[in-house]
């Protein structure tokens, strides 16, 4: 008897504990289990016992203290404001997370990857992504779950990225991030931090860039397992909600219901991302062998130089870029009333001077940056619009604008006073000589990016190369860079005379604006963009005057538009280009080209892409048009 009752009490024992450990088990084995999935079951040691003879003496005992022990657990629960024992704040601190993890997946679903499409409706939507997403993972079995959120989460957090790469492109390059052509853009950029903001600067900021990235991806993964965990723990819920989503989607799709204009309701904008990726990365990895079939064509590459150029014949000619000097500088109102007066009072003056001049406009390849791509697409003729062409090409023989003049006898000589590292462009261009930031003999002050004011830069190549006496033939790259962003500070004119090593341009520097006060606001950005291109043109427009000859040909352009911060979104990605001379013979040659007199070229001048101009130029100075 004794030793019965000592069984009974410990058998009330052990099943009085099991249902307290079974409140603490997870709720999503218990659902798995509801919802019929084979869940393996431990038999437990054999009685011997036949389950045909009926319930044990013992059964009801053993109900009984379970019931009991449920009692008291159901108690203890309602005693301490929580679920299984847990305090009341770690309940609600634990929904808090969920609700925040499943926020950042709805923001990096419809987050638009374009400054100008977002708005705060642009989060108010339903994507469908989330729908398919949560889909997926009551579809997989419950030991995959796991892996499946996190590559969707590993997914999402690239994904993000890639929007967030798109954003920053948008802005300053007005396209999309490329994933197969611009990750050796990075190395450049880099470099401009360096030299804008010292090495260590550039290196800091580049490290914080790269730990953002990687604590987004971190982020969208631990909130896709965090959804999981929800996901799991309500499963019947969370199907019922995925079906009932799934409906409302395909309604506001079909009905094509807006939250705001051009704000649908029902997005996949995720999806075309992806979609838009795929097929972006096949034309990058096919764009190798279509650009090599360009570059085998070239009308001029067995031409001898003799029969090139013969209407230049004893000639010198400047090709000067301006960085950033797009067709915005002279037609979008906000700009135009201080780039238009320098340009229309210089067309006048070079006219006084006894320089005639024709102006029209070129399509670069690129906008808001990539100066690199427009100078090779001009002087090469092939159309360079990414870094992959552009790398292909430095490693090719093409005859280029610069290596047909020195083909035809002129001395070649380059200016390029932003350059401050090795130049390998000087090979493809086969330049004479090639002046680059170290050669200036600077001693001013630097203008943000710009090493030193465009005056200066035309003045060295005054004293260097075209007063020199003596000399032959001159052909002249010459690139002018106080037009580069952030056109903070400014430099100014000063006395030619003055310019000395540099050192006069001190106080004009430091009463200048600085680059974080201008960039505050966009409007002071437009107006330091309209001083910067104002005081460029004004420096060539004034170098003619004070030492231009009468057989000076000048052709100078722009090499882009500047950033969409400053054009604004839908702009154009023409450049001006001017040609002046005094010969009239030159003016003559170039008559069927129906440019518009003038430095400044009206709305309905021509537009040539930049890329067509080298073989233009050719046939126009040459003996006749090439074959």
């Amino acid at each position: 008897m004794r030793a019965a009752f000592h069984q009974n009490v410990q058998e009330q024992t052990t099943s009085a504990v099991e249902p307290a450990t079974e409140v603490l088990e997870p709720r999503g084995v218990r659902d798995d289990a509801a919802a019929g999935e084979d869940l393996p079951t431990d038999p437990g040691p054999s009685t011997g016992r036949d389950p045909s003879a009926g319930p044990r003496p013992e059964a009801g005992l053993e109900a009984a203290g379970r019931d009991s022990a449920a009692a008291a657990g159901t108690a203890a629960q309602a005693e301490s404001g929580g679920t299984g024992g847990r305090p009341a704040w770690r309940t609600a601190a634990s929904w808090a997370l969920t609700g925040l993890a499943v926020l950042f997946i709805l923001f990096a679903l419809v987050l638009p990857n374009r400054l100008q499409s977002q708005s705060v409706w642009s989060f108010v939507r339903l994507p469908l992504e989330l729908i398919l997403g949560v889909g997926v993972l009551l579809l997989v079995r419950p030991r995959v779950r796991p892996w499946a959120a996190a590559c969707l989460g590993l997914g999402l957090g690239l994904l993000l990225i890639v929007k967030i790469a798109d954003i920053g492109f948008y802005a300053t390059l007005g396209r999309p991030f490329n994933l197969v052509l611009d990750w050796i853009l990075l190395d450049d950029a880099v470099s401009f931090l360096q030299d804008s903001i010292g090495r260590a600067g550039g290196i800091a900021t580049a490290a914080g860039i790269v730990a953002l990235a990687a604590g987004l991806v971190a982020l969208a993964t631990l909130s896709a397992l965090r959804l999981n965990r929800l996901v799991a723990g309500h499963a019947s819920v969370a199907t019922r909600s995925v079906l009932a989503l799934g409906v409302v989607w395909i309604v506001l799709a079909a009905f094509g219901v807006h939250i705001h204009p051009q704000v649908p309701v029902a997005t996949r904008n995720t999806l075309r991302l992806v979609e838009a990726r795929r097929a972006q990365v096949r034309a990058a990895l096919a764009d190798k062998e279509v650009f090599a079939k360009e570059s085998r064509r070239d009308a001029f590459r067995g031409v001898p130089g003799d029969q090139l150029l013969t209407a230049l014949r004893g000639k010198d000619v400047i090709i000067s870029f301006v960085e950033s000097y797009g067709r915005s500088a002279i037609e979008d109102p906000r700009l135009a009333p201080v780039v238009d007066p320098v340009l229309d009072a210089g067309t006048r003056e070079l006219a006084a001077a006894g320089f005639a001049s024709r102006s029209a406009f070129l399509a670069s390849p690129t906008a808001g940056g990539g100066s690199w791509l427009a100078h090779s697409t001009f002087l090469s003729g092939l159309w360079i619009s990414t870094q992959q062409r552009y790398r292909t090409l430095l490693a090719s023989d093409r005859l280029t604008l610069t290596r047909c003049f020195q083909r035809a006898g002129w001395r070649t000589v380059s200016f390029e006073p932003g350059t401050i590292r090795p130049f390998p462009e000087g090979s493809l261009y086969s330049y004479d000589q090639t002046y680059l930031y170290k050669d200036f003999g600077y001693r001013g002050p630097r203008f943000s990016w710009s090493t030193m004011p465009d005056q200066y830069t035309l003045q060295t190549f005054q004293d260097r190369e075209y007063g020199r006496a003596g000399r032959g033939p001159l052909l002249a790259e010459i690139t002018l860079t106080s037009s580069h962003t952030p056109w903070a500070p400014l430099p100014e004119m000063v006395d030619w005379t003055a310019l000395g090593d540099g050192s006069v341009f001190g106080p004009i520097e430091r009463a200048g604006d600085r680059p974080t006060e201008v960039w505050k606001d966009a409007r002071q950005v437009r107006a330091g963009y309209a001083r910067s291109i104002a005081y460029s043109v004004q420096s060539l427009i004034s170098f003619v005057k004070r030492y231009g000859r009468d057989n000076l040909v000048l052709i100078f352009l722009g090499d882009h538009q500047p950033a969409p911060l400053v054009t604004g979104a839908g702009a154009s990605r023409d450049v001006p280009i001017t040609i002046v001379a005094a010969d009239p013979a030159v003016m003559d040659r170039i008559a069927g080209w129906h440019w518009q007199n003038g430095l400044n070229p009206g709305p309905t001048a021509p537009v040539w892409r930049m890329d067509t101009f080298r073989d233009r130029f050719l046939s126009t100075f040459g003996p006749q048009s090439a074959h």
